[in-house]
This record gives C-alpha cells, structure tokens and sequence, in this order.
C-alpha cells in the first residue's frame, strides 16, 4: 500500500471531497478579500474587514450549531435507518427563528453599529444583514448534507461558493468599483447560489421518519450556541477589539486582519476534518463503539497538530511579506506577532476536535463551560494594560489554549473507563414517533 493511500485511511471518510471544496472556498475568500484590500480605500477596506469579521464571528457563532446539530441528529437517524424529514424541518424553523431574532436587533442598532463599525455607513450594516440570513439557508443545507454522509455534494457547495466569490470579486474590481458595500454583497449572492446549486442531493435524501420534538433540538441547540458564539468570538475578537482600540488607525486594522487570514490557513484545511470528523463520532456514540471514538479523536488531534505546524512555520517566516504583497497591508505586525497567531491557530483547532468528542458525548454544557473560560481570559487580556496590536494576538493565543486544555480535561474525565459516564447517551435518543 502507497504511503498516500495509508494517509487518506487515517481520515474520515468525506475528509478529501470536503477539503477540494474548501480548498476553492478558501481561495475564493482569500482572492475577495485581496481585490477589496487593493480596490477599496484605507476606510473601505476597514469596513470590509469588520464585516467580514462579524459575518464569521455572528453568523458562524449562531448557524454553524444549527449545521453540527443536523450533522449529529441526521447522522444517528441514518446510521439507524430512519428518515430525516422531521429533523430537516425542526432545522429550518431553529435557523429561521434565530435569523429573525438576529435581523431584528441588528435593525434596531442599525445607527450605533454603522457610526461605530462601519464609518457611518448604514448600507453595510444591510450587507450584514444579508449575509446573516444567507448562512442561516446553508447551515440547514450543509447539516443534512454531511449527515447523510453526501460529502461530494457538501464539497461541491462550497466549491461553487468559492468559485462565485472569486469571480464576483474579480469583476467587481476589473469594472473599478470602489465600494465597500458591493464587496460586502457577495457574501450573500455566493453561498444562496451555492445552495440552490445542491438542491437536488439534499431534496432526494428527504425521506419521511419518527417525529422530534422541539425539546431534543433545543436541548443541544442551546447550549452549542453559546459555545460558537464564543468559539467564533476568540477566533475573530482581535480585528474587532483592535478597531475599538486604535479608532484612529483603520490600516492597522486591515493589517491584523491580512496577519490573521495567513495565520489562519490550516482551518480551512481543518474544516473538512471537522465536517467529516462529528459524524463518525456521533456513529460510534450511537453504536456503543468507545474504541473507535477514542481512536477517531487521537487522529483528528495528530492531524491537525500536523496541519498547524506545517502552516504555521512558513508564515512566521514570510508572513510580514506576504501580507504587503497580497492584501496591501502596512507593515504592522512582526514575526513574533505571526508566532502568536500560529499557536493560537493550532490550539483553536485542537478545541474545535476536542470540542467535537464533548458533541459526540452530548457534554454540550462541558464544552459551554470551557469556552467560557477561554472567553475570560480573552477578555482580561484585552483590556489589560500593553500596546493594543500585541494585547489582542496575545488573547487569541492563551484563550485558546486554555480551552484546549480544559475540553482535553473534560474528555479524559469523561472517556477514561467504559461507563464511567451514565449521562451519555447516543446520538438522538428520543427520536420516537409522535414525540413532535
């Protein structure tokens, strides 16, 4: 057997179609964020930057759950053979509710967010809006794509979503458009196409099944938000904080935000992992199957410990160059900075696997509470005392790893004997009919 093909057994399976998709997301993203860095003003590229941040902070922190709650509720009624129609439609109601409730307040501030944000401009705060509402229609896609185990079309969506952002972008500036709005827009446009796209894999594994109640979604909705919100608030608090911090300083911003897209390149590689990694875990769950838990969580953390060294050293090396040359970013951050980044990079995603065994456990409340942790400390950190570009890498790095730390705690208390953890359930007990 070839060395390659002992690698890719070592994977979930769906890992390589869903890394190929992301791999044109990634791109797609990073090209958008290049042609605005190099179209927009010093202004306009710092709205673009903000907004983007909050699209990934926000949107992520609210529908990834509902995407990873579907990937683990479809994934356990597959594995049993049981239809997913009734949690699809529980899905869509969550996602509509919270994207409801989202565009409500963010209605309501929409003058505080555009003075303090956006540089007065309101029409971006529409463009968030939009992008909110866009990720609330792809989390329920997504979720029962990956819970069925269609990895090709899952990849096949963000493939198309990468290859939209991409070509918008790349019109937007060839046509000489200078605004920041236009920018902001596509991350509307992009991902509803995608969607519609993929609309025929997800409508044929629609079939009928046993009724779920609103309690069983909301019983690990609820907490998993909270832990994305916070998740996404260490992984993107830095840009948002640094604009606070350094009103006066919009370049800086931008720079930390190029600093942050280099640092950060391995989780787009990552994210395959974390989309094929839950349900092998749910199904192991549900099967009764700790040794093949245990082992799928040992090399979700070998692999990505590998793909954060082997992004993280040559962006140390060049990152300060390759910020100037791609995004069109001051030279703000040294070398010491990108270390920081780098580490905070590989602890994020080792608590994003660890994150996905609390998931696959259903410790939802233990994962809550080590994000919450990690947000503490993010936050001491920031409002300490220090020059403001290095307090926020600083805090991305160290809240990150004290999440790491404690979620790797809560899964040694938890996993070290068969049985030691009556509260753990399978995946989607409850399921029975007339139970909605």
């Amino acid at each position: 057997m070839k060395p390659t093909t002992r690698f890719l057994d070592l994977l979930p399976r769906g890992t390589v179609p869903v890394a190929a998709g992301l791999v044109v997301l990634g791109g797609g993203c990073y090209a958008q964020l290049a042609v605005a860095g190099h179209s927009l003003s010093a202004g306009g590229a710092a709205a673009m930057s903000v907004l983007w941040t909050i699209v990934f902070w926000a949107g992520l922190g609210l529908f990834l759950p509902v995407e990873q709650e579907v990937i683990r509720l479809v994934a356990a009624r597959t594995a049993r053979g049981e239809g997913i129609i009734p949690v699809a439609r529980r899905a869509a109601a969550a996602a509509g509710i919270l994207c409801a409730a989202t565009l409500v307040l963010t209605a309501a501030a929409a003058g505080p967010l555009a003075s303090s944000l956006f540089g007065g401009s309101t029409a971006m705060v529409a463009a968030l809006a939009a992008a909110l509402l866009a990720l609330a229609v792809t989390s329920v896609s997504r979720g029962v794509l990956a819970g069925l185990g269609r990895f090709t079309a899952y990849g096949s969506q963000l493939a198309v979503d990468g290859g939209l952002r991409l070509g918008l972008a790349c019109a937007l500036g060839a046509a000489g458009i200078h605004s920041a709005t236009a920018f902001g827009l596509t991350l509307t446009v992009a991902p509803l196409l995608a969607v519609a796209c993929t609309l025929g894999p997800f409508l044929a594994g629609m079939r009928p099944g046993p009724a779920v109640s609103w309690r069983l979604i909301c019983r690990g909705l609820g907490p998993l938000i909270g832990t994305m919100l916070l998740a996404q608030l260490v992984v993107n608090a830095a840009v948002i904080s640094l604009r606070l911090l350094s009103p006066g300083d919009p370049a800086a911003v931008g720079a930390l935000l190029a600093a942050m897209l280099l640092a950060r390149v391995p989780l787009f590689v990552f994210t395959s992992l974390q989309a094929s990694l839950l349900p092998g875990l749910a199904g192991a769950i549900a099967a009764g199957d700790r040794a093949r838990f245990r082992r799928l969580l040992a090399r979700g953390c070998a692999i990505v410990t590998v793909l954060g060294l082997g992004g993280g050293v040559p962006v140390v090396i060049a990152g300060p160059w390759l910020a100037r040359m791609l995004f069109a970013a001051r030279p703000a951050l040294g070398r010491a900075d990108f270390a920081l980044l780098a580490a905070g990079t590989l602890c994020y995603m080792l608590a994003m696997v660890l994150g996905q065994g609390a998931m696959a456990l259903s410790r939802h409340r233990d994962q809550l509470l080590a994000w919450l942790a990690g947000a503490a400390v993010l936050a001491v950190i920031t409002l300490g005392p220090g020059a403001a570009g290095f307090r926020v890498v600083a805090a991305y790095a160290l809240s990150s790893l004290v999440v790491a730390c404690a979620l790797a705690l809560v899964l040694f208390l938890r996993t070290r004997r068969p049985g030691t953890d009556r509260r753990v359930q399978p995946a989607g007990r409850g399921l029975a009919p007339g139970s909605g």
